[in-house]
């Protein structure tokens, strides 16, 4: 698919944007005074993949977070700032690869500016992050609630501050609970700009809701081209969401983490245990990184026929099931041995 043209920003030796690979994202939910358990957490996030990891900085005195978690792990570091430009300076000056923070909540001319200037200095790259519980009054009586259109524009509304002093090292993002109007307001902002766009629902909920409601509204943009790095949001672990982000980009084309499993939903043709099968086909591939799709159908209806494009797979049988490759059946094998047998020649496979 054809991705939006935008600038390109590097955090730390992440790139966003400018046709840079679509990057994952997550945040601590660990205490900020936890200084332990927040790097205990972070180096989680980047053994699961995680390539851009957030920290909420809610006081001066959270600073500390930034070194003691940057001898720990490699991926770039966000500080997550609201109201206090002292924490922005401070954060700058201790190494962090990358501020969000929404410039008009900061205060004066001068303390934006001094945030600008210090990371231009520093070419650290600034987030503006927007959603519907920060909307400025005077947006909100224009638009007399939050809307997609009113999202856009505070997004744009904090990025022409930083404009005002030269800064465009800028990545947007405009977050909402509802799908529809995170997407609406992404997709107002890609005809309006060229910045990167960092996509996620906010709030999404836990892990069932949230890993829907991420997938509908970060997939949708994703396969219109609209996109440059994603978080999805879950009241849970934040490993999950790594896992989740993973899975939206595969599912889409976008990138690969290993392999491509499919399997079909059974029905009364079903003679074996394929449910059974299909989980614990996922658990043992977990930690395969082979480029290969793997193919778990019910019955020779859907199964070396519907799943010839896998590189293998098993068709379900009365009590035995038939590997095949590439749609081409290899040998019938008793379903007690009909794991074994396929990942025996998954571990064959180049």
């Amino acid at each position: 698919m054809k991705r939006r043209n935008t600038k390109i920003i590097t955090a730390g030796s992440v790139c966003i944007g400018g046709g840079a690979v679509i990057s994952l994202q997550s945040m601590l939910n660990v205490p900020s005074t936890d200084i332990e358990g927040s790097v205990r957490q972070a180096i989680a996030l980047e053994q699961a993949g995680c390539e851009i990891i957030r920290l909420a900085l809610p006081d001066r005195e959270a600073v500390r977070l930034i070194p003691a978690i940057k001898q720990k792990v490699t991926v770039p570091l966000v500080a997550d700032i609201h109201f206090d430009y002292r924490i922005a300076l401070e954060a700058a000056a201790a190494g962090i690869d990358k501020i969000r923070i929404n410039p008009g909540n900061i205060g004066d001319d001068s303390r934006v500016k001094q945030v600008a200037d210090e990371c231009r200095r520093r070419n650290i790259p600034i987030r503006i992050g927007v959603n519907s519980g920060s909307l400025e009054k005077s947006i909100l009586a224009k638009y007399g609630k939050p809307t997609p259109q009113a999202l856009c524009d505070s997004a744009l509304y904090h990025a022409a501050l930083l404009e005002r002093y030269d800064f465009d090292q800028i990545v947007l993002s405009m977050k909402s609970s509802n799908v529809l109007f995170m997407k609406e307001a992404y997709e107002l902002a890609a005809e309006r700009c060229d910045y990167p766009l960092h996509l996620g629902v906010t709030e999404a909920g836990t892990e069932r809701m949230g890993l829907i409601k991420s997938a509908a509204g970060i997939g949708s943009l994703l396969l219109e081209g609209i996109g440059d790095t994603i978080r999805v949001s879950l009241t849970d672990d934040p490993v999950k969401e790594v896992a989740a982000a993973k899975d939206i980009l595969q599912a889409l084309g976008l990138r690969h983490f290993g392999v491509q499993l499919i399997a079909c939903p059974t029905c009364g043709r079903t003679r074996i245990d394929l449910i059974g099968l299909a989980k614990q086909a996922e658990e043992r591939l977990k930690g395969c990184c082979k480029p290969i799709t793997v193919a778990i159908m019910g019955c020779v209806v859907n199964g070396p026929g519907e799943a010839r494009e896998a590189d293998i797979g098993i068709a379900g049988g009365d009590g035995v099931g038939l590997l095949f490759k590439k749609g081409e059946i290899i040998r019938k094998v008793p379903e007690e041995h009909l794991l074994d047998e396929l990942m025996k020649e998954i571990e064959q496979l180049p």
